[in-house]
């Protein structure tokens, strides 16, 4: 049986945390399935197209992870995956008491459903896609947190 895990997330914009993560994550599962979830009551910096392709872009060489999206419940859309793990980081001990919460709730709707932390490494600690997003509106120099790959896919839009 493969072992498949959803690293689930809006990717709004995805950053070098992310990537970091799903690296490290890769050696353990047979297949990652990073997927953008879509809340309808969410506005978004990105379209879910762009934050598809940067996907595919950032991660176009790993042949353990795949890209998708999803609109409904994680834990539903592991069960259609047939993925048994979800990834998720921590950043600090705030995310741990949030993630816990719902990795407990996620176990139970998706019968079984196992989260598997990771602790952010400390040079990405600081860097979230809020962060990142805020940087890119005020037109910092957001290059420091996000892939190589689409800086300047990114540095193209006008906000």
């Amino acid at each position: 049986m493969k072992r498949i895990a959803v690293f689930p997330g809006s990717f709004d914009p995805i950053t070098t945390g992310h990537v970091d993560l799903v690296r490290r994550a890769a050696p353990l599962f047979d297949k990652i399935i990073v997927a953008v979830g879509v809340n309808s009551q969410k506005k978004y910096l990105f379209p879910l197209e762009t934050r598809l392709d940067w996907l595919e872009t950032v991660f176009k060489k790993d042949k353990k992870v795949a890209v998708g999206h999803f609109e409904k419940l994680t834990a539903k859309y592991c069960q259609q995956q047939k993925a048994k793990y979800l990834i998720r980081g921590l950043r600090n001990a705030s995310d741990f008491d949030y993630e816990k919460t719902i990795s407990q709730l996620n176990h139970i709707v998706g019968d079984g459903l196992e989260t598997v932390f990771f602790i952010s490494h400390p040079k990405f600690s600081h860097i979230s896609s809020t962060i990142v997003r805020e940087i890119i509106k005020g037109d910092g120099d957001a290059k420091p947190f996000v892939p190589k790959e689409i800086f300047k896919k990114i540095a193209k839009h006008k906000f």
